[in-house]
């Protein structure tokens, strides 16, 4: 019987070298507190934040000050992640009304930091 129809793989989001992670934190963190922690001050760590959940990348040079994804270091992310965008205008926490096809990859981009990065914190206005 023919296929008539393509079928995606099942995303594998686990690292090859699985890190060993700290229990998930609670701290509240502020926006401006956030934005303090970007990769340009090396006597602070790096965050990102998906979803107001802060992770931990500090050590990923991809995030550091002169990375490629540099652009998402104290920020809460979420809808340039959605979006695959690398545009610092796309680096805002707002996400819910973009397109299911996005949130779906905001969902497996949250997967992929929570098995490689702490989670620190939350997000708090």
């Amino acid at each position: 019987m023919a296929s008539t129809g393509h079928v995606e793989e099942p995303k594998n989001f686990a690292p090859k070298n699985p890190p060993k992670l700290d229990p998930p934190k609670s701290e509240p963190i502020t926006v401006e507190e956030l934005a303090k922690c970007d990769g340009t001050d090396e006597s602070k760590p790096t965050l990102v934040a998906i979803k107001g959940t802060v992770f931990d990348v500090t050590g990923n040079a991809s995030y550091a000050a002169k990375g490629p994804y540099r652009v998402f270091a104290g920020k809460d992310a979420s809808r340039a992640l959605a979006m695959s965008s690398v545009k610092p205008e796309d680096c805002r926490p707002d996400w819910e009304d973009l397109p299911d096809k996005e949130k779906t990859v905001l969902g497996e981009w949250m997967t992929f930091f929570s098995k490689r990065y702490n989670i620190v914190g939350k997000v708090v206005s």
